[in-house]
C-alpha cells in the first residue's frame, strides 16, 4: 500500500482546534478528499476518542480547514470549513466555524499565500466559501513572523496568547444576497409542529449560520443545566434535534427533517432571567446531536442580531415577567 504525505498545520483558533491543508494538496474529488480528511481527524471512531488519528473526540476539536488563494475581488484566500463527525465517516461542509476563523489569516500567510508586513498589524480578507461571506483577520506580526505569544486571555484556554480580531462583515443580509436574508422564512416568529411537544414558537435566523431559537421552558429545561445534563438525557437530545431538524426544514436547508439525522446545524435555546432588575438572555449550543462545550462566534452573531433585530421577543419576555 503506497504512503502519502500531505502537508498541513495543526492550530488553534478561539476555543476550537482543527487540521488546516491547501486545496492543492487535497484529492479534487469530494468522496476521495473527505477519505482522507475523516482518517486524519481519525474517524469513524466506535470508541468515541480519536486515539488514532488528530482530533480530539470533541466537536470544538474535530475540524478541518482547507485554504487557497482566493480569485475573488476584494479577498484573499478562500477558506472552507469541515465539520467531522466523530462516530461516523462524515464531513459536513454546510456552516462556518467562527472560532477557527480566527486561525486562518495566520496560517495563510505562515502558508504562503498572503503577504505581510515584518511588523505591525497584517489585514488578511477572507472569503468563507460554506456561507458565501466575507471576513476579515488583523494578525499582529513581529520580526517577519505572526505573533503567537501575547497576554489575551479567552475563557476556555488555559493560556493567554496574542490577539487575532476578526470583522464578520455583513454576517445577515437583510437584502437576501449570496448569504441569504436574515430570517429565511420573512417571519420573526414562526409555529413548528414537533412531534411529541406540539406547536413550538421558534425565531429562525440566518446570521452567521442558520440558527433555531425556542424557549428552553418549551422543552422542559431552565437554561442553566450543565453539559453533562443535557447529553446524557436522551430523551431530551431527541426532542431537540426533532426542533432543530423542523426548523432548517422551514429555512430551506433540507427538504425532509429525515435528511438532517447526522447535519451539523446549530441549535440554540433562549431562556429568561432576571439579574439586577435586567432582562438577561443565555444561550446554550446544540452541535452534532450534542450541547457544545461553549457559544461558537457565529452562533454570537446570531444572538447578536436577534438582540437587535426582534423587539417582539423582548416585548413578549418583558411582558412575561411583569417586567
Amino acid at each position: 500500500m503506497k504512503q502519502l504525505r500531505i502537508p498541513a498545520v495543526y492550530m488553534r483558533g478561539g476555543t476550537s482546534k482543527g487540521v488546516f491543508f491547501l486545496a492543492d494538496d487535497l484529492p479534487s474529488d469530494p468522496a476521495a478528499r473527505d477519505r482522507i480528511l475523516t482518517r486524519v481527524i481519525g474517524s469513524p471512531d466506535r470508541y468515541g476518542k480519536h486515539t488514532d488519528g488528530m482530533g480530539g473526540a470533541t466537536s470544538s476539536t474535530s475540524k478541518v480547514v482547507i485554504l487557497s488563494k482566493s480569485k475573488r475581488a476584494g479577498c484573499d484566500v478562500d477558506y472552507l470549513f469541515g465539520q467531522v463527525a466523530i462516530d461516523k465517516p462524515l464531513v459536513d461542509w454546510s456552516g462556518n466555524c467562527g472560532n477557527l476563523s480566527a486561525a486562518v489569516g495566520p496560517c495563510a500567510i505562515s502558508m504562503g499565500l498572503v503577504d505581510a508586513p515584518a511588523d505591525g498589524t497584517a489585514t488578511v480578507n477572507i472569503w468563507q466559501a460554506n456561507i458565501r461571506k466575507k471576513i476579515v483577520n488583523h494578525v499582529p506580526m513581529s520580526d517577519g513572523e505572526v505573533q503567537e505569544l501575547g497576554d489575551f486571555q479567552l475563557d476556555g484556554v488555559a493560556f493567554p496568547a496574542a490577539e487575532i480580531e476578526l470583522e464578520f462583515l455583513d454576517p445577515a443580509d437583510d437584502e437576501g444576497g449570496e448569504g441569504g436574508p436574515t430570517f429565511p422564512t420573512g417571519n420573526h416568529i414562526d409555529v413548528l409542529d414537533v412531534p411529541g411537544l406540539g406547536k413550538v414558537e421558534a425565531t429562525l435566523i440566518n446570521a452567521g449560520n442558520p440558527t433555531v431559537f425556542v424557549d428552553a421552558a418549551r422543552l422542559g429545561l431552565n437554561g442553566t443545566e450543565l453539559q453533562g445534563d443535557v447529553n446524557g438525557d436522551k430523551a431530551l437530545l431527541a426532542r431537540v434535534e426533532a426542533v432543530r431538524a423542523l426548523g432548517a426544514v422551514a429555512m430551506g436547508d433540507a427538504a425532509t427533517p429525515e435528511v438532517l439525522a447526522i447535519a451539523v446545524e446549530e441549535y440554540q435555546r433562549l431562556m429568561r432571567v432576571l439579574d439586577d432588575d435586567r432582562l438577561r438572555t443565555i444561550a446554550q449550543c446544540k452541535l452534532e446531536g450534542h450541547r457544545n462545550e461553549e457559544i461558537a462566534d457565529r452562533l454570537g452573531l446570531a444572538c447578536r442580531s436577534i438582540e437587535r433585530k426582534l423587539q417582539r421577543i423582548r416585548q413578549i419576555w418583558e411582558a412575561e415577567l411583569g417586567q
